[in-house]
């Protein structure tokens, strides 16, 4: 459960935040990188100054979100034909094949635009959940008048993700102490076989799962559950908490004034 949880406990200001503010700052923050124009490079510069300050003053470091952001590098990457597809003032031509492909100065800003959106949202994301318990999350959630049936989806998802982790490892366990190697150190089974049992691994999986949601919903129902998922933990507005957000609203106001500026 631990390899999957991203919450990093400590005593700083942000994590004393209200998870409300958090979430609210968090999805301003990607909003706003989407509404940049393209090339708004100061804009994007600030944002990024604005990461490092929430990861220095929680006491993350600078660096943490930045590191752990360029896990969504390859997704940005899948933009790269924008580079040859946007018309604009030609850079090279590349024969590929029957084709020439021809790299527009419009395209590249484009797609460096996409990239720095991708990574600077993501950041803001890993920053929420690494100083944010999942259920001050859902909390929030419920605060922002997300509705409750999506809330408990979300963490209904959560919780039993480790459940079906668990299960999953068990199952190639016993693969494992059933399957014979031969001496010459590869497994056992042609291709064929090996994708036949882990289709049978793979329903297996799917009517252990349904067969526990049955069993965990009865139990729920049993319990008084209406749906709604409730905490003792009261999360009330301080004044530190309007303070932090009026700053971000401006901070993020003048990000955006500036990338308007920039865009012109």
């Amino acid at each position: 459960m631990q390899h999957l949880d991203r919450y990093q406990a400590g005593d700083s200001p942000v994590h004393h935040l209200d998870p409300r503010v958090k979430v609210g700052v968090a999805l301003l923050v990607i909003l706003s990188n989407a509404l940049l124009p393209d090339g708004a490079w100061p804009a994007f510069l600030l944002t990024f100054g604005l990461v490092l300050l929430a990861g220095t003053v929680a006491g993350l470091g600078p660096w943490f979100a930045v590191r752990r952001s360029f896990v969504a590098l390859p997704f940005a990457l899948a933009a790269v034909s924008v580079i040859v597809a946007m018309p604009g003032q030609p850079l090279a031509a590349w024969a590929v094949g029957p084709w020439t492909l021809v790299p527009t100065d419009a395209g590249l800003i484009r797609f460096a635009s996409i990239v720095a959106r991708s990574l600077l949202s993501v950041q803001a994301a890993i920053l929420l959940t690494a100083t944010t318990p999942f259920p001050d999350l859902l909390h929030a959630l419920r605060h922002l008048r997300v509705p409750p049936v999506i809330v408990a989806i979300i963490a209904f998802m959560y919780r039993y993700l480790f459940v079906l982790t668990d299960e999953t490892a068990r199952l190639l366990r016993a693969r494992e102490a059933r399957s014979a190697r031969p001496a010459g150190g590869g497994g056992g089974g042609t291709v064929l076989w090996r994708a036949r049992v882990a289709g049978h691994m793979a329903g297996q999986l799917f009517l252990r799962g349904y067969e526990r949601s049955e069993r965990v919903h009865g139990a729920m129902l049993a319990r008084g559950y209406t749906g709604e998922l409730r905490t003792l933990t009261s999360h009330a507005m301080q004044r530190a908490d309007w303070a932090c957000a009026a700053l971000v609203v401006a901070a993020v106001a003048a990000i955006q004034i500036v990338g308007r500026l920039v865009g012109r």
